[in-house]
């Protein structure tokens, strides 16, 4: 018996293990300029020479390591300038896994001929990256010109930042063109290379901030401006493409600070804290390098509706509104208590008939408690199948509250306390003056009898 239950326990402990999520892949694809400009002279030798050197020192560094693959896709290569070919760009070596010396090679032997398609490079770099569910895709475009076609280098790139295909592409300018930058700034992060040794640091700096992580923490702020509130989801969504980058339980972490997060330096984030009601904080951008500080403002209390001393309403619901606000945020359980953001709300109470609680306060750190009156039981019954409805009676008033089932002679209700009529006509009986009322009183915890005859 001892050791079953030691197994037992063993096993239980082990199940609740999560494990920590896998790193995603990371899918850099080199869009590299062999137009026929490249054939220029630049410092030491050809522009052509001097890049693939330093990128084929680039792809050394890379080869072999854990959750990186690379991509090439060239243009400028294939077709001779007269006449222009604005379709000369190919995706030559695809991403897969051990692919640095057939790049290498590809590199070696380029030979500089065409025009500069940076646009339709860009648009069909979209299906050089095949589908993948944990990926950070990456481009680096080398070019030494800009777009020579009639394409659009900013708008293909940001089509493929809206699709979500790829992260914002970094941009290296080869040689000392002064529309580089203007040209460029749209299509993505923008490095100026005027020369062969800023174009070896360049790479260097590019490919760090492509592979890096930066850290971050948030602070749900209390009213008082201090982070004490925690224990929310937190979905961060690229702001250009809609999608989830992260999900993550806000946790304060044993020495009382909000955990540190790991999070892509190269996305602006839309951040929604799902608090009852949500927060949305917009356009956040974070610093690479540094610890980045995140403050919103969610301060909190509870809200707790119960009905003591009865089991009859162990599944009501509540629907809870912001005051003044059409729209159903919450459907709260009857006993339970929920947090929610500061300020007022507007209860309807699902019981019959419902009950209306307007501008209820739910302040700092404190319990808000909403007691319902405890309901007593109707049993109705009807001489045969007929069109009965039930109204509450309030001063010189009748409000309709239910509806009978046609095709049934007894129902049962749990009412609220109050005064009540039931307006019964028979289903067989076609003149109006066969309609028959009745008054009953329901108080809380009786239980009344209803007979219509």
């Amino acid at each position: 018996m001892f050791l079953i239950l030691f197994f037992g326990s063993l096993y239980s402990g082990k199940s609740q293990k999560t494990d920590k999520p896998e790193p995603p892949l990371n899918r850099i694809l080199f869009i590299f300029d062999a137009s026929q400009s490249m054939y220029g002279n630049w410092e030491s030798d050809k522009k052509i020479n001097i890049a693939r050197k330093y990128l084929i020192h680039l792809i050394d560094s890379l080869e072999g390591k854990e959750n990186i693959q690379l991509a090439l896709r060239v243009y400028g290569h294939q077709n001779p300038v007269p006449p222009q070919d604005c379709n000369d760009t190919r995706l030559e070596v695809p991403f897969s896994d051990n692919n640095a010396p057939e790049i290498r090679q590809k590199l070696r032997y380029l030979v500089p001929k065409g025009t500069t398609p940076i646009a339709n490079s860009l648009k069909l770099a979209e299906n050089d990256f095949p589908p993948c569910s944990n990926c950070r895709n990456i481009i680096i475009l080398i070019t030494d010109g800009i777009e020579a076609c009639d394409g659009d280098p900013c708008q293909a790139s940001l089509n493929l930042q809206k699709k979500g295909i790829v992260l914002k592409p970094f941009v290296i300018g080869i040689g000392s063109d002064p529309n580089f930058e203007k040209t460029f700034e749209c299509v993505g992060h923008f490095y100026n290379s005027p020369n062969e040794e800023k174009f070896n640091e360049v790479l260097g700096v590019v490919i760090s901030r492509a592979l890096n992580t930066t850290t971050a923490q948030v602070n749900l702020l209390d009213i008082y401006g201090n982070p004490t509130e925690t224990d929310v989801n937190i979905t961060f969504f690229d702001a250009l493409s809609g999608k989830i980058r992260y999900n993550f339980v806000h946790t304060i972490n044993y020495k009382g600070n909000p955990d540190t997060l790991f999070l892509d330096p190269l996305v602006t984030y839309n951040i929604v804290v799902n608090t009852i009601p949500s927060i949305t904080e917009p356009n956040i951008k974070l610093t690479e390098g540094k610890h980045n500080m995140i403050g919103i403002d969610a301060p909190q209390g509870y809200l707790t509706v119960n009905s003591p001393g009865t089991s009859q309403y162990k599944d009501l619901k509540i629907l809870v509104k912001e005051s003044g606000k059409n729209k159903t945020i919450n459907v709260h359980d009857n006993g339970q208590t929920e947090k929610y953001l500061i300020g007022e709300y507007d209860l309807e109470i699902l019981t019959i008939p419902r009950i209306s609680v307007e501008k209820v306060k739910i302040d700092q750190s404190t319990t808000t408690k909403i007691e319902i009156p405890k309901p007593g039981i109707a049993n109705f019954s009807f001489p045969s199948a007929g069109i009965p409805s039930l109204y509450k009676e309030n001063t010189d008033t009748l409000i309709w509250i239910y509806n009978f089932d046609e095709q049934t002679n007894r129902q049962t209700l749990i009412l609220q306390p109050g005064d009540y009529r039931v307006i019964y006509r028979p289903k067989n009986i076609k003149e109006s003056i066969y309609t028959v009322k009745k008054r009953f009183t329901i108080k809380s915890g009786s239980s009344n009898s209803i007979i219509l005859l």
